[in-house]
């Protein structure tokens, strides 16, 4: 399935471009370790320090612990007591003593909310940690499964509910695709860490909703925005194109970051000997054909913008660190899955335009955001705030399809838990 012949002279069969890629991710790893605070971990600045009045965010501690999990796996020391570091956060400053779940900031400062898409990567956290050994990453799966059951998951509706008030009591009008995107990569890591297939049943039927029925009726792009209904919403926040996390249009680089998951939810199903339907293989191809046709040199200028209009016309013509991440690591899934030329030559291409526009080397890691001229910018995303992204570009391209990142990394996990019938949902 994974294990096609290659193009001749491919990257992904390239000892030199492996070491590339095992340097460039240490460099990362190097710039990121300044991240921590007592409560979790936060964005740096520009140069790697941390900002003035930094608070600690959910969203990046979950993402550091995972990345800091993996690097651990890796056999990278000096990762593990990071970890370590961000679980005893996620169970202490950043979760909710009272009502449960997961506050964005520590003791819900500004905004106690709880939001599916932050409870996600709490549990892609989570079981990152448990394949690493991390003390107390069990308890906190416990937690994070138990929270996405009984609150976020509808089994009616084959997804997440988006957001609630802190106690629950009030549930968000709103359906996002970005946070079941993200449910998605947690359930097929779930999957490996419980030994539950029921994780990969939800995984198929949030890709069924979102982008078998919707993305595929729309040209492979990827509708975002709904209402509890799931009646598509194309003019959300038409007011507001650029916000941070519900940007108007499409965004392409969820159609490259959706490619890869199909690919590695169809491994997973077919190494469990569970069904694995075409339509998979199909809609991974049209989602990365189309960002690639709609999205690369969208201005006319090299690179993939962030954001389109409903005309393909861009809206948002920066270029972020993310997007041009998610485009080479669907681009090595596909070249994988399919050993065709045409995905040898866009990985390339992608991998060319970081090296030349993103990469850092004097600060240090990624510049996050371009202008549309491809200098450096910070009208989006100030700061460097990110390991996530960048870090799983430079480990996927070597990694199989399935299982998933950390199982992969830590080799048959010896610690697999059996939890489908425990919690009350």
């Amino acid at each position: 399935m994974d294990n096609l012949e290659l193009p001749p002279g491919s990257w992904l069969n390239a000892p030199v471009h492996a070491a590339w890629l095992q340097a460039e991710g240490l460099r990362l790893l190097a710039f990121a370790k300044a991240s921590p605070l007592p409560d979790g971990f936060t964005a740096l600045d520009a140069q790697g320090q941390l900002p003035p009045g930094a608070v600690a965010q959910t969203l990046h501690t979950t993402r550091m612990t995972h990345s800091f999990a993996l690097a651990h796996l890796q056999g990278v020391p000096g990762c593990l007591p990071l970890v370590e570091h961000g679980v005893n956060a996620l169970r202490g400053p950043l979760q909710d003593a009272r009502d449960g779940g997961w506050f964005a900031q520590p003791r819900g400062l500004g905004d106690n909310s709880k939001a599916a898409y932050l409870h996600a990567f709490v549990a892609l956290a989570a079981s990152s940690a448990l394949v690493a050994g991390a003390v107390g990453a069990q308890g906190l799966l416990v937690d994070a499964i138990r929270l996405l059951e009984a609150r976020f998951w509808s089994e009616e509706q084959g997804a997440l509910r988006e957001s609630f008030s802190r106690d629950w009591q009030q549930s968000e009008a709103y359906r996002g695709a970005n946070s079941n995107m993200h449910a998605t990569e947690a359930f097929l890591a779930l999957a490996d860490v419980t030994g539950d297939t029921v994780w990969l049943e939800r995984a198929l039927r949030i890709a069924q909703r979102i982008i078998h029925t919707h993305a595929a009726a729309n040209d492979y792009r990827v509708v975002e925005h709904f209402d509890v209904h799931w009646q598509a919403q194309p003019q959300y926040n038409h007011d507001k194109p650029a916000d941070q996390f519900r940007p108007y249009g499409t965004t392409p680089g969820h159609a490259f970051e959706w490619a890869r998951l199909l690919l590695h939810l169809e491994a997973a199903r077919k190494l469990a000997g569970l069904e694995a339907p075409g339509w998979l293989l199909g809609c991974a191809r049209g989602l990365f054909d189309s960002a690639c046709r709609d999205a690369w040199q969208a201005d006319g200028n090299r690179g993939l913008v962030y954001t389109l209009d409903w005309d393909n016309q861009p809206v948002v013509r920066q270029r972020l660190h993310w997007v041009h991440a998610e485009a080479c690591a669907a681009a090595a899934a596909l070249l994988r899955r399919t050993g065709e030329a045409q995905y040898e030559r866009w990985y390339r291409c992608f991998w060319d335009f970081i090296d030349g526009h993103f990469i850092d080397l004097q600060a240090g890691s990624w510049h996050h955001e371009l202008g549309p001229d491809n200098r450096p910018a910070a009208t989006l995303w100030p700061g460097k705030p990110d390991l996530y992204h960048a870090y799983q570009a430079v480990l996927l391209p070597k990694a199989p399809l399935a299982p998933s990142l950390a199982t992969a990394l830590g080799g048959e996990c010896n610690q697999t838990l059996t939890f489908a019938h425990r919690f009350v949902t």
